[in-house]
C-alpha cells in the first residue's frame, strides 16, 4: 500500500501571460519564428491558477509588462524562503527588466528584497527542500550566486551541475515532492552531482528523458497533489504509485519558451 501523503497549503505568486510570446532564443526550445497561441496560451494558464485554488491554495498576481514576454514566469523572478526574498540577475538581457518589476511588486507586499551581485535565476535554479536549498549551475545562476544565497538565508547550499542543455535550469530536471523527498532525471546532472542526489535521496522517484522532455519534472506539488503535465504519463503513474496524487495541468503552450507549469509559478514561504 501507498503512504497516504498530507498536502499543505501554498502561496502562489504568478504573471498572466497577455504578453507572451518567443521574440528571441535564449534555450533550445525557443525559435523566434514559432508562433504564439497567445489565447491557447491563456486558457491554459487560467486552467492552472484554477486547479491551484481549487485545492486550497492562495494565489497572488504580479502585472504584467509590455515588452517582457517571458515575465510570465514567475518562478525565475526570486527565492523566497522565511518570509525573505532573494531577487534575480538573469543571465539574458532580454529578461534582465523583470527583475525590477517583480522587486516592486514584493516591496508593495511587505517583503524586503536582496539584491544579487551574481547571475542568479530564483527559483529557476534554486530549490527549497525544507532543510536547505539545492542550487543547479551550468547554463544560467552561478557558482558565485551559490554563496549568496547560503550567506543570505544562512542555510546550507548544495550546488548541482546540470549538462544537458535542454535542461538549462534546475527547475526542468527537478522538483520537491515533500520535506523527504524529490523527483529528478539524473541524466540532466554531471556524474558527482548525480552521486550526491542519490546519496541525499536514496529513495527518489527517477524520471526518463521523455517524462523530463515532456516537461514532467517542471512540476509543483503541495506535498500530496502534483500539479503536472499530462504528456509526462510514465512520471505520474510512477508518484501514484508512492501515494501522490497527479493533478494533469496543459501548459503545453509554454514549451515553445521552455516553460511549464513550475515556470509559472512563484512560491511565497512565510
Amino acid at each position: 500500500m501507498p503512504e497516504s501523503r498530507v498536502p499543505r497549503r501554498r502561496r502562489f505568486l504568478v504573471c498572466e501571460p497577455r504578453h507572451f510570446a518567443v521574440q528571441y532564443a535564449i534555450n533550445p526550445w525557443m525559435h523566434p519564428d514559432t508562433r504564439v497561441d497567445v489565447d491557447l496560451a491563456q486558457e491554459q494558464w487560467q486552467s492552472l491558477i484554477r486547479a491551484y485554488r481549487a485545492h486550497g491554495h492562495t494565489v497572488d498576481t504580479v502585472e504584467p509588462v509590455p515588452g517582457l514576454p517571458d515575465m510570465v514566469f514567475a518562478a525565475n523572478s526570486a527565492v523566497v524562503v522565511g518570509g525573505r526574498v532573494f531577487g534575480s540577475l538573469f543571465h539574458a538581457p532580454e529578461r534582465r527588466p523583470e527583475s525590477t518589476h517583480y522587486e516592486t511588486w514584493f516591496k508593495t507586499a511587505g517583503f524586503d528584497v536582496y539584491r544579487p551581485e551574481s547571475v542568479c535565476e530564483g527559483e529557476g535554479d534554486l530549490v527549497w527542500t525544507g532543510r536547505y536549498v539545492l542550487a543547479g549551475t551550468g547554463f544560467r545562476t552561478t557558482r558565485e550566486a551559490h554563496r549568496e544565497v547560503q550567506e543570505f538565508f544562512g542555510h546550507p547550499v548544495i550546488s548541482l551541475t546540470l549538462v544537458d542543455p535542454y535542461f538549462y535550469h534546475l527547475d526542468t530536471a527537478l522538483f520537491v515532492l515533500d520535506d523527504n523527498n524529490i523527483a529528478y532525471y539524473p541524466e540532466a546532472f554531471s556524474p558527482g552531482s548525480r552521486e550526491v542526489l542519490a546519496r541525499l535521496y536514496p529513495d527518489a522517484v527517477l524520471a526518463t528523458r521523455d517524462d523530463a522532455s515532456a516537461f514532467g519534472l517542471n512540476s509543483v506539488s503541495d506535498g500530496r497533489h502534483v500539479f503536472i503535465a499530462p504528456q509526462a504519463e510514465a512520471l505520474a503513474a510512477r508518484l501514484d504509485a508512492r501515494g501522490y496524487v497527479p493533478v494533469p495541468v496543459d501548459l503545453s503552450e509554454f514549451r515553445k519558451a521552455g516553460g511549464g507549469i513550475k515556470c509559472c509559478t512563484q512560491e511565497i514561504r512565510s
